[in-house]
């Protein structure tokens, strides 16, 4: 067996280890309900609402957000958790705001398109959500916070800080008020549906029903499936990976795909999983080294990990989505 060899299968033992562990999940097609029978039917929607299940959650008040996400102060960032245990920033806004009835995404880019926009900060209430873009490739927010009035937040800021109150820094990319007003009680966010994808891209109409139900763009399905095969539902990889969107046996058999070299399956198969890694880790870039190297390893480096083949597949793939 080939050093190539070795490494692929490690990365396969390390994909299913971390499917099987615990995370946290708020879409409703994420990997874990998929297995457990969750329809894999087209379902005609763009978009995802995210409902309070709180009847009486037109009375809270801002500062009630507020004097809860005070109760965490001090506790301890750790990054993916949602206890208070430990927490990052998203953890913490889901967390404060499930108190209340509210069910938010899990990450910050999908929280930051929660509820209604706010202009400015002159504008900004006890309660809102704050974010910022701070990644060199504007691929989307990557840091949350509570504001808590007199331009000050409480946030989780990053490993070796506890959750804090300070003030806030710069001015926002992203404000969002979350709490209901006139008697609305849900919050939601636009899928990302199809993604812009050309009609004449090959498979385009199942990377767009499956970006349909997925809320996985469909020119990150393409483009995927592009690096993987090249659009080849043959292709077999010497490590053993099959079809269209190059699953290994294991990992096809974990989502449910009885048949790699089924256009169809495949790429369900694939939207399902690439859902799971871009809700576990809240970015594209590491949901796409998962994909490749698995998420074992994205979680060991705390991201992309330093192997030149997944840094490559990861740039590959964001150039093309980009460049359409």
């Amino acid at each position: 067996m080939s050093v190539s060899e070795i490494t692929s299968r490690i990365s396969q033992i390390q994909t299913q280890l971390a499917l099987l562990s615990p995370a946290t999940r708020t879409t409703s097609t994420s990997f874990s309900r998929t297995l457990a029978g969750a329809s894999t039917s087209a379902s005609g929607t763009t978009s995802a609402t995210y409902p309070t299940t709180a009847s009486d959650s037109t009375a809270v008040t801002g500062e009630d957000v507020v004097a809860e996400a005070r109760k965490y102060l001090g506790v301890p960032y750790v990054w993916g958790g949602t206890s208070p245990d430990g927490m990052d920033c998203s953890g913490l806004v889901k967390l404060v705001y499930e108190k209340f009835g509210i069910e938010l995404p899990r990450v910050s880019y999908q929280q930051a398109e929660a509820g209604r926009p706010v202009a400015s900060m002159a504008e900004a209430q006890p309660g809102d959500l704050i974010a910022w873009d701070n990644s060199s490739r504007n691929n989307g927010v990557d840091h949350i916070a509570i504001y808590i009035g007199n331009g000050q937040m409480i946030e989780a800021p990053r490993t070796g800080l506890d959750v804090r109150i300070i003030d806030v820094p710069s001015t926002p990319d992203v404000i969002r008020r979350v709490l209901p007003e006139g008697g609305t009680a849900a919050v939601g966010r636009t899928s990302t549906g199809a993604g812009g994808i050309a009609a004449d891209v090959p498979y385009a109409n199942l990377f767009t029903a499956a970006a349909e139900r997925y809320g996985v763009q469909a020119d990150l399905l393409a483009a995927v499936a592009r690096q993987e095969s090249g659009f080849d539902p043959k292709a077999v990889s010497h490590a053993g990976a099959q079809g269209l969107m190059q699953l290994m046996p294991a990992t096809a058999k974990g989502l449910g795909v009885t048949d790699s070299f089924d256009p169809a399956q495949a790429v369900d198969g694939a939207a399902r999983l690439l859902r799971d890694l871009l809700d576990r880790f809240g970015r594209t870039d590491l949901a796409l080294a998962g994909y490749n190297a698995g998420p074992g390893a994205v979680m060991r480096y705390q991201g992309i990990p330093p192997y030149p083949e997944t840094q490559n597949y990861v740039r590959s793939i964001l150039a093309m989505v980009e460049g359409n």
